[in-house]
């Protein structure tokens, strides 16, 4: 093959998945320029399209993949009007945080309905006779299939750009992505558009799952691995834009391509730098505008401080008889036998740690960070590098893993902080996803096997506790270096609290709430924002470097896992769950989520369906967290009428708050 052939041949390939990627995104974008909604459940809408169409194909035989190109898009189009029905409409009007927060749920709902009916292995998904037949053109053959999805999405894409700009219905819902209001007051029914536009978008996301699954087959994973690269390319393209979507995806999938053939170690990397670069130097993307990036929304981030009808001293009492409970549970365990209870409290403790990081930057400063998972991996892999080839001492290697994370979050603060809202969320989810492709690229990080096999030791200059070694008699019981862990751990995680707390009650953290209420105002009487904010960060990153280093130290390894952007949305899950702005409040969400999930893990199969169903009830009903639900029930109608003002007047005089706060939202 010539050299002009086997460019060619690339071209074909990345017009191929670059295709794929359009009406991937263009769904995606469409959804967000017109209704402000960031749906990470776009992925899964996806996979389902794909699924109903392997469902629908097989017992037609020949005729039923021509079937189901049509019938399935249909099928995912009504989920979707659904979804925006009983969830999506009920968060109008606040911040883009708790969309995503609702979609990430709603991945756990459909990722687990689909292995329910499914299973959990990949499915071949034949294409027609006809179109698996190569076609000889540029000296070289190639799949008609290819050509076909080639033809077939350039038409899909035509014809929804015409719909958008040569119909009524676009007319409406541009004029509606403008002014929701004013488009009200003229008589139209814009909420019914709404979901109509939900409803397209989940289509077209359903037809570009289709097209994947035949070309390659249908797994359960298939959503999650599509949807990071289809924030990429409506980031690159502007975030809103129809033509931005094009545009990017077929830039994508050519830049994909050609990297996968010429540059195999850029990889992966090259999409994620042109992603920060565009949102450091044009946040809006290549053909983007302000308009349609989060910024007429009127709500804001719903912080849990002042719910809770504990006052503050009696709260100390229960944090105190908390952590005395917790010094006594390795003994007990001992005693019972039930040692994998201090296995699930390590864990619970290193992610309420983990929440407590995010809970600086997310509920003080009000910045969301969809990367946070960077600091924790990387704390993690810092942690078991110096382990190996530094020093053996855990307090050596948890050192090295608080600097070297500050010291990157002080570099992604520096970029992602000028800009903001969902361009801030957008920017540091690129530096994750960066760095979590990177440690595969590389032999001293392990590659895709991670590190494994690290011993530490707990002291300095040979003076200290070697767990291996280490066994005290205690009566009837023996503290061996489980102990020893378990005791540490907890030490760092206390430490960490009072030390964020003490932050939090200086005059530093009263400036972070203060940007967090009004960033204009804040900066009107003299307050440095974008300073105050870096700080946050920094110290933000170094505690998730801390917790990622903890459970590397523990547990004697690290893989690429450990940066996964799935991590960083469980963390704002917990951090939410629990009450943000409070500092225990994330701590008790993440402690409630871990249990819920190893219980729930040990008695049914469904365990990700009944924890995403629970948490998008909490995101919609109770969305300042688990802290807040007793002024939430206390403040239902339902509850006033039984009880009259006198509890909720004792819960505002507990709490300190004269004059509760409650959100009336249609």
């Amino acid at each position: 093959m010539s050299v002009a052939s086997a460019v060619a041949e690339q071209v074909l390939n990345g017009l191929v998945v670059g295709m794929v990627y359009v009406l991937l995104a263009a769904g995606l974008s469409i959804i967000f320029g017109v209704m402000d909604v960031i749906n990470f459940a776009h992925g899964e809408l996806f996979a389902l399209g794909a699924y109903f169409a392997f469902a629908i194909a097989g017992p037609l035989g020949g005729a039923g993949f021509w079937v189901a190109l049509v019938v399935a898009p249909l099928l995912v189009g009504v989920v979707g009007m659904g979804i925006e029905r009983l969830t999506v409409k009920r968060l109008y009007g606040r911040d883009p945080l708790y969309h995503i927060l609702l979609t990430f749920g709603l991945v756990l709902i459909i990722n687990d309905l689909i292995t329910s009916v499914w299973g959990k292995s990949a499915q071949p998904f034949p294409i027609p006779s006809v179109l698996d037949q190569p076609v000889a053109l540029f000296g070289f053959n190639y799949s008609l299939y290819n050509y076909g999805i080639i033809v077939f999405g350039s038409a899909l894409a035509l014809g929804t750009w015409l719909l958008l700009n040569r119909t009524r219905f676009g007319m409406i819902i541009r004029a509606g992505s403008e002014d929701r209001e004013m488009v009200r007051t003229l008589g139209i029914d814009i909420d019914r558009y709404y979901t109509l536009t939900f409803g397209f978008g989940a289509a077209l996301a359903g037809v570009a799952g289709i097209v994947l699954g035949a070309y390659q087959n249908v797994s359960p994973t298939m959503g999650s691995s599509v949807i990071i690269p289809a924030f990429v390319i409506v980031v690159l393209g502007g975030l809103g834009s129809f033509r931005g979507a094009v545009v990017g995806g077929l830039f994508v999938g050519l830049v994909q391509t050609f990297a996968r053939t010429y540059a195999p170690f850029l990889e992966g990397l090259i999409v994620f730098l042109l992603m920060i670069a565009v949102l450091v130097v044009k946040p809006t993307g290549l053909f983007g505008t302000s308009v349609g990036a989060g910024d007429h929304h009127d709500g804001a981030l719903l912080h849990g401080s002042g719910g809770g009808v504990l006052s503050a001293e009696t709260r100390a009492k229960l944090g105190y008889a908390g952590v005395g409970a917790l010094l006594v549970v390795p003994l007990l365990a001992e005693v019972t036998g039930v040692t994998y209870s201090v296995t699930l409290l390590e864990d619970i403790l290193i992610w309420a740690l983990f929440a407590l990081s995010l809970d600086l930057v997310l509920g003080y400063a009000g910045l969301v960070s969809l990367g946070h998972t960077l600091f924790y991996g990387v704390g993690a892999y810092a942690s078991v590098l110096t382990l190996m080839h530094v020093s053996p001492s855990v307090f050596v290697a948890l050192a090295v893993a608080v600097a070297v994370c500050a010291a990157i979050a002080w570099g992604v603060g520096y970029l992602s902080i000028r800009v903001s809202g969902v361009f801030f969320a957008m920017i540091t989810l690129g530096f994750a996803e960066l760095f979590y492709n990177a440690v595969f690229k590389f032999d001293f990080t392990g590659g895709s096997d991670g590190l494994f096999g690290v011993d530490a030791f707990y002291g300095l200059a040979g003076l200290g506790v070697d767990p291996g070694e280490f066994a005290v008699p205690l009566g009837p019981v023996v503290l061996d270096g489980g102990a020893v862990q378990y005791y540490f751990l907890l030490a760092v995680v206390v430490g960490s609290y009072l030390l964020a707390r003490r932050l939090i009650r200086a005059p530093f953290g009263s400036v972070l709430q203060s940007i967090r209420e009004s960033e204009e105002r804040a900066s009107f009487i003299g307050y440095d924002v974008t300073a105050y904010k870096r700080r946050a960060f920094v110290v933000s990153g170094g505690l998730a470097g801390l917790a990622g280093g903890l459970f590397a130290a523990n547990n004697g390894y690290v893989a690429p896992s450990f940066l996964h952007w799935i991590n960083s949305g469980e963390v704002i899950v917990m951090t939410v769950l629990g009450g943000m702005g409070t500092l225990y409040g994330p701590m008790l969400g993440a402690g409630v989520f871990v249990a819920a999930e190893d219980v729930l893990s040990s008695y049914i199969d469904q365990w990700q369906l009944v924890i995403g169903v629970l948490f998008v009830l909490f995101v919609i009903f109770v969305p300042r967290g688990l802290v807040s639900l007793p002024r939430t029930v206390a403040d239902h109608p339902l509850f006033e009428s039984a009880v009259g003002g006198r509890f909720r007047d004792r819960v505002g005089e507990q709490a300190g708050v004269t004059d509760p706060e409650v959100d009336r939202r249609e």
